[in-house]
């Protein structure tokens, strides 16, 4: 029995039962939504206009108990002292093997963002139902993706804030907390509920990523932190997508666009019972004082403790000489959003529009993904073996490729083997930009600002989707071939600004870096 009582403990700290009892809560809250469902199922998947029974009131209620017990129980009972263990850098020896204990992590990781990936990604295969349902326009529905992109953009913000307070592994467990909870998206029969919903499905969104990239940076070994980091984020978001376009394509023409949102629930429980895997960061064991967990962490990964250089301190990573280097990461990562949120997401209403049909839509967006995945593996081989600033910027001018190639004639570009290759080269260019682009955030800022840092940048890779979203209110609707003209240019000039602000972090330790900054 201790033996459990220690493994929970283990997972989310002192306060586990008020977690626990609050993801019970939770789950339950979810579940007592499905009957409506399944009622509509019979008729059509339609639910638009009908009053929501007892069964989801009271779901929606133990939700709303759930998420802030669940919330408060995740959290240490003090807030770690910022200032303890300062001069103290933990990181594996360059010679540390991977063993069993790392696999685990990196599929816990890699699982976490396909399922992390999968539900901003659904957002655009959702639209053209949610529009038929609710009989709105085009400007009305741009609502929707709007207010998720904006939760996104918070959660990147405010997850990266709460893993350099309170840890690593808290912030990833709070944000799978609140991606279970809005799985009921699904179940809206109004619009405006749905738009409630997306907001905070988008926090929980936003929040994963840069908490995943920046604890992947703290526990693998120097000579495979690059290419795990790399692979791990590219196989996420790349899977995410995949997944997301082929349960479109599946459950879509039986069971409705509310299908896609439900997802979340099982994938989202799945992660939290995997949580187990997932390390804390050796600092906030130290600072937290548990000392016992850190011993064992430090003893199954390989990690040693290592005092800073003198004259070499985390403090010193929001010094004056980051302000390029961030801004050229912040220009890229709003190039990349205007690409991804702007033109891949109204992707498929684009497609229907030009005249496909929804299934042959999502299966040409779903072939253009799967070409995608061999050339994660060549980035994360280019970022690890040969140079990580290099191939972050190649990886924006092969997005830059793409959007000259959507400027192509259009009885060109609308048959579907060269359509098919412009968007395969977008999203090859996008994903592999985004899986290398928080990768080396995460390599270039010190510990203590390591979250906030890389959480800036991810939430940069939002916000430039929510300006085009607020185009899309005026009518503004991007289109393939509207969206290339004007991205084009702030692709490339993100290239030649990473080029000269850019720092070459490939083969170098985490103590190195932190010590040069």
């Amino acid at each position: 029995m201790s033996h459990v009582i220690g493994a929970r403990r283990s997972v989310v700290g002192e306060r586990w039962p008020m977690f626990w009892v609050g993801c019970a809560a939770i789950s339950l809250g979810v579940l007592l939504h499905l009957p409506m469902l399944a009622m509509a199922h019979s008729m059509g998947n339609h639910l638009s206009g009908m009053p929501m029974d007892g069964w989801m009131y009271l779901g929606m209620a133990l939700i709303g108990v759930g998420v802030p017990a669940a919330l408060y129980g995740a959290l240490p009972k003090t807030r770690p002292d910022p200032r303890a263990g300062a001069d103290i850098v933990f990181e594996a020896s360059n010679d540390t093997p991977l063993t069993r204990t790392h696999a685990a992590v990196i599929v816990v990781l890699t699982l976490g963002l396909v399922i992390d990936t999968m539900k901003p990604a659904t957002l655009g295969f959702v639209l053209p139902g949610l529009r038929l349902e609710y009989g709105i326009e085009r400007s009305t529905a741009a609502l929707l993706p709007f207010v998720a992109l904006c939760g996104t953009t918070v959660g990147s913000f405010l997850w990266g804030w709460l893993a350099d307070v309170y840890g690593r592994r808290v912030s990833i467990l709070l944000s799978t907390i609140l991606f279970v909870s809005t799985s009921i998206c699904g179940a809206m029969p109004s619009y405006e509920w749905n738009l409630v919903m997306c907001f905070l499905m988008g926090c929980s969104a936003g929040g994963m990523l840069p908490v995943v990239y920046t604890l992947l940076a703290e526990v693998m070994p120097p000579r495979h932190r690059s290419w795990v980091l790399v692979l791990v984020g590219g196989t996420g978001l790349v899977g995410g997508y995949l997944a997301a376009s082929g349960a479109a394509r599946l459950l879509e023409p039986s069971y409705g666009w509310r299908s896609l949102w439900l997802q979340g629930f099982p994938t989202g429980l799945l992660l939290l019972a995997m949580a187990r895997w997932i390390p804390e960061s050796p600092r906030f064991l130290l600072v937290r004082g548990l000392q016992d967990e850190l011993a064992m962490m430090t003893r199954r990964f390989g990690i040693v403790r290592r005092k800073l250089p003198v004259g070499g301190s985390p403090e010193l990573a929001q010094h004056g000489s980051q302000t390029r280097l961030t801004l050229s990461l912040v220009v890229t990562a709003l190039s990349w959003s205007f690409v991804n949120f702007g033109l891949l997401l109204w992707l498929p209403s684009d497609l229907r529009d030009r005249g496909f049909s929804a299934e042959l839509a999502s299966g040409i967006i779903a072939s253009s993904a799967l070409v995608a995945l061999p050339t994660i593996l060549l980035a994360a081989l280019l970022y690890s073996r040969w140079s990580s600033k290099r191939t972050l910027i190649g990886t924006i001018l092969l997005t830059f490729i793409g959007l000259a190639g959507a400027l192509l004639p259009a009885p060109i570009l609308s048959d579907p083997p060269v359509l098919i290759a412009v968007l395969a080269l977008l999203v090859i260019g996008t994903n592999g930009l985004i899986a290398v682009l928080l990768p080396y955030a995460a390599e270039s800022y010190a510990m203590s600002v390591r979250g906030r840092a890389t959480g800036l940048i991810a939430g940069s890779s939002k916000f430039g989707g929510v300006a085009v979203q607020l185009g899309a209110f005026a009518g503004l609707i991007p289109t393939l071939g509207g969206a290339a003209i004007a991205l084009i240019v702030p692709v490339g000039l993100s290239a030649v600004l990473v080029a000269r602000a850019g720092r070459e972090t490939h083969g170098r330790s985490l103590q190195e870096l932190e010590a040069e900054i």
